[in-house]
């Protein structure tokens, strides 16, 4: 996470869904709730804070999923047994409770496990909340940005994803590249919404505002973060998070010219683990050496491009201080708002050290 990060404004809308899941979770594991109960009627106050939300949400139960409707879902999680139900709402609790991971010390127990209820009703449960992130999300949420609830015209995926792009633009044209706030590289054209803790394990977070990241598709890929989970046993201690514990100025890059390669280290020997971890987590030492090693053989094409040139002109060749000038024209014209600045930044620094400018000549064939 090279660069800050900042929850758009349209995050009340998802705060207020996420308030509605817990809600709904909770009065389906309410002991005097059936099947039988889950109907129209019923979507009353305190189970739903408004009629608004009351209407959306009966709507949003008639939707049919893999050829059942998410109201079969709802009604397996009221006919759960007592027992279970007591033990899906206390994960329940823990889970809603992200925030406190971070700010509470000593933090309250985190689940690293499912609760222990029948496959059947985990997947009733698992299946409805991640229906508020791949249905109703994408479709459009019964609310506002702030939250207020609203009939129609409500935040949707898209929309939160181009708020999320426009307040993390470096540079305000919108033709400018968009870089990643995770690795630095370029964003691309289609974000992709990471699920910081995974939603497959965590489902109750699937519209979290806290739990969501847009990233390049590389950040997001299974070969990089995918679904790896984001804690060392239930402890977030040696862990960074988008919002809750950003990294600031914590990564440090540094490099090694013998293999031409970067690692991510720490500014402070007390972020070290934190850092690895995130590093690990992303491969981004891996992707920033594969960076660096293009940028450098492309400075060497550029540099061998210009050599031929003169020889063709039959212009004298480039001197060790004509090599200089060129390498810190490239430092120079380095911008932040660009793609990769943080590499290209060391790169440059490491194409300057004497022993380098020293071999830049040999190695570019400029001496016979």
């Amino acid at each position: 996470m090279l660069k800050p990060i900042n929850q758009p404004l349209c995050c009340g809308a998802l705060n207020a869904c996420r308030n509605l899941q817990v809600k709904l979770t909770h009065w389906l594991c309410d002991p005097a709730i059936g099947a039988g109960d889950i109907n129209v009627n019923n979507l009353t106050s305190p189970h739903v804070p408004s009629q608004i939300e009351a209407n959306w949400l009966w709507d949003f139960l008639q939707k049919i999923d893999a050829g059942k409707t998410l109201l079969e879902r709802a009604q397996t999680i009221a006919d759960m047994p007592v027992t279970d139900k007591q033990q899906l709402s206390n994960w329940i609790i823990s889970v809603s409770n992200l925030a406190s991971q971070f700010q509470q010390l000593p933090p309250p127990i985190w689940p690293i496990t499912r609760p222990a209820i029948p496959d059947r009703a985990w997947e009733a449960f698992k299946e409805l909340m991640l229906a508020f992130y791949k249905k109703a999300f994408r479709s459009g949420l019964p609310y506002l940005a702030d939250g207020t609830p609203v009939a129609t015209g409500g935040v949707n995926y898209a929309q939160f994803v181009d708020a999320f792009r426009n307040a993390h633009r470096l540079k305000p044209d919108p033709n400018a590249r968009e870089v990643c706030v995770v690795c630095g590289g370029p964003l691309g054209q289609t974000p992709e919404v990471d699920h910081w803790i995974a939603e497959s394990a965590y489902p109750l977070l699937s519209v979290c505002a806290d739990n969501l990241l847009p990233s390049c598709g590389d950040c997001n890929s299974t070969s990089n973060k995918g679904p790896k989970p984001v804690h060392s046993d239930g402890t977030f201690t040696d862990w960074f998070h988008p919002y809750f514990c950003h990294p600031n100025d914590s990564i440090r890059l540094v490099y090694d010219l013998q293999t031409h390669s970067i690692t991510a280290t720490a500014t402070s020997p007390s972020e070290m683990v934190k850092v690895n971890n995130l590093d690990k987590l992303f491969n981004l030492s891996e992707r920033w050496t594969r960076e660096f090693k293009a940028e450098y053989s492309r400075q060497q094409e550029v540099l061998l491009k210009r050599e031929r040139r003169r020889i063709n002109n039959s212009q004298a060749r480039h001197t060790q201080a004509e090599v200089l000038a060129h390498l810190q024209n490239v430092q120079d014209d380095l911008l932040q708002n660009e793609p990769h600045f943080e590499v290209h930044s060391v790169l440059c620094s490491a194409m300057l050290e004497k022993s380098r400018l020293a071999a830049w000549q040999t190695e570019l064939g400029l001496v016979s």
